[in-house]
């Protein structure tokens, strides 16, 4: 790997591991210092490796560098010296920083844990994510959110406020506490990947590296044995079937392709498979979840032939699903899946009762439904989608499907 892309590389793969282990050490009341610290070991990294070209084990030089600025930032700090008992500089110079492999895996569970507390609002908990647990700049959290450094900066920085004014501990919950807050675990990470599947970024309408951290942090979770329950596996399975159709999904100008118009022969059969094996062992409890029926729906998605069977169940488990917990993208779906397996006249009576008014996809959703019945009813409801859409590449889709019509109607 070139000198170039090193350093971004292990920026995003390393930060995360020592801002956790840092964080676990220091606290939530130093939570700035350990990130702080990390940035500078980075930065010496560029200086340094620019100069005299990159260690060996470029890893290992960062690991080092980390934990001698730690230490040295313990024993000059008169803050930390003064809460703790006389011979403290002895003490400082013994500590150790603990970069082992088990400890980096413990550390960022326990953040886990700790950024998902339920005091912490849901956005704040997907922003801090983003940031210390995947490590991503600030810019590119902002994009995701379709927002400014600005606003991300006081986003973090409130919640970094919460987390201290509660006295949040970074720590692995009580075996009775785990199953309560893995709840918002799971929540936490199934919004930071809808983020980057439904991405409303000015240049991106999928981002994979937000879906692909989203899918990391739920194998963290699969790999620890308080934490590998059923809800977990059913996750990660519909994460995988969804991401199965990543390369189908945009179009070759970063359009959004529907379903119904995906080339099936880009699906990855390698990640349908590992969905199926996750949804095996999502299946040993006794309680179904949001997340099982929205992997089974998953699952039947991959199926590249459209039969009467394969609709009824799609639309029989979304039937299920409104009834565990309501959404509009749902809602939608179902009524997609209602067309599919009833006919499009059905469902325009359902679709309609919805009434999203502000949602783009319901707009683009009428217009699939009256094609061929009411073209001129379709073509309204493109244009109510166009006129809704937060990205270019979408309102190049749509008109298109205008453009389509208006060709197909007959000639007076």
């Amino acid at each position: 790997m070139e000198q170039q892309e090193l350093i971004p590389h292990l920026f995003r793969s390393e930060y995360r591991k020592i801002v956790s282990v840092l964080c676990r050490h220091f606290g939530f009341d130093q939570m700035e210092i350990a990130e702080d610290i990390t940035s500078d070991t980075f930065l010496t990294a560029a200086q340094t490796w620019a100069l005299n070209g990159a260690p060996k084990n470029p890893v290992a030089w960062l690991y080092s560098v980390a934990k001698n600025k730690a230490k040295n930032y313990l024993q000059r700090n008169s803050v930390f010296e003064n809460k703790i008992a006389p011979g403290i500089k002895e003490i400082a110079y013994e500590i150790d920083i603990d970069l082992s492999p088990q400890n980096i895996n413990d550390s960022q569970l326990q953040m886990m844990f700790a950024i998902c507390d339920p005091a912490i609002p849901p956005e704040a908990q997907i922003g801090l994510s983003l940031r210390i647990l995947c490590g991503f700049g600030i810019q590119e959290i902002a994009e995701a959110f379709l927002t400014s450094k600005e606003t991300i900066n006081k986003r973090l920085f409130r919640a970094r406020e919460k987390l201290r004014d509660e006295a949040i501990k970074i720590e692995f919950p009580h075996p009775s506490e785990i199953n309560r807050r893995l709840e918002t675990v799971l929540t936490t990470i199934y919004l930071m990947f809808s983020e980057g599947y439904y991405s409303v970024s000015q240049n991106q309408v999928l981002r994979k590296d937000v879906c692909f951290e989203a899918m990391r942090l739920c194998h963290m979770l699969v790999e620890n044995s308080a934490t590998n329950t059923p809800p977990v596996n059913a996750l990660l399975s519909l994460m995988y079937f969804h991401a199965s159709r990543f390369d189908a999904r945009i179009g070759k100008d970063g359009e959004l392709i529907l379903y119904h118009e995906q080339d099936t022969g880009l699906w990855n059969a390698d990640m349908i498979s590992k969905g199926g094996y996750f949804l095996k062992y999502a299946t040993t409890g006794d309680k179904i979840s949001k997340y099982h029926l929205e992997a089974a729906i998953a699952y039947w998605n991959t199926h590249q032939v459209d039969t009467t069977e394969k609709w009824e169940n799609i639309l029989q488990l979304y039937n299920r699903l409104l009834q565990i917990e309501y959404s509009p993208v749902a809602a939608l779906n179902r009524t997609y899946a209602l067309s599919k397996a009833n006919g499009k006249r059905e469902a325009i009576t359902e679709a309609e009762k919805l009434n999203l008014t502000d949602n783009q996809f319901y707009f683009a959703l009428l217009g699939e439904l009256y094609t061929d019945i009411d073209n001129t009813t379709a073509k309204q409801n493109f244009q109510q989608a166009i006129s809704l859409a937060k990205t270019q590449a979408d309102k190049q889709t749509l008109q298109r499907k205008i453009d389509r019509l208006i060709s197909n109607q007959p000639q007076s």
